[in-house]
């Protein structure tokens, strides 16, 4: 049985919303946000998956290597981040079009209660950052048998 963990907008199921969400996300890129200082971040996207024995999230982080990310745990938070970083040899290349995105990028998730952190595994592999997080034996389901 797998169960969401992730909070569904309300505004997805009004037709006319998600048609022109959808069209924005495609016209601009779904993974772009603005930092603070105006700069764009790269907003990674993942899947969160939880089952009886662990919590599993996977990231997209093409053209990146192991050495480019860094995951955190702190306060109930699974933390991803790093930089992606532009190639700048342009001798006498013209640009004609700039589609791939470079800079900083975050992603922060709220892990459920009841994980071990201390045993969590982490693999990267082909531009997929995959964390698995397994759950305490006190959290996981038990069947109760009728007597």
């Amino acid at each position: 049985m797998t169960r969401a963990i992730v909070r569904t907008d309300p505004t997805e199921t009004f037709l006319p919303f998600s048609t022109f969400g959808r069209l924005f996300d495609d016209m601009f890129g779904r993974n772009l946000l603005r930092g603070d200082d105006g700069d764009r971040l790269l907003a990674p996207a993942l899947d969160l998956v939880e089952d009886e024995h662990a919590v599993t999230v996977t990231a997209e982080l093409p053209g990146l290597k192991k050495e480019d990310v860094a995951i955190q745990f702190e306060h109930g938070v699974l933390t991803i981040s790093g930089e992606k970083k532009q190639e700048t040899e342009t001798k006498d290349e013209q640009w004609h079009r700039m589609e791939r995105r470079y800079g900083a990028f975050y992603r922060a998730i709220t892990m459920p209660t009841g994980v071990e952190v201390d045993k969590a595994e982490a693999t990267f592999a082909d531009g997929v950052l995959t964390v698995r997080v397994p759950k305490r034996e006190e959290v996981k389901p038990r069947a109760i048998k009728i007597k």
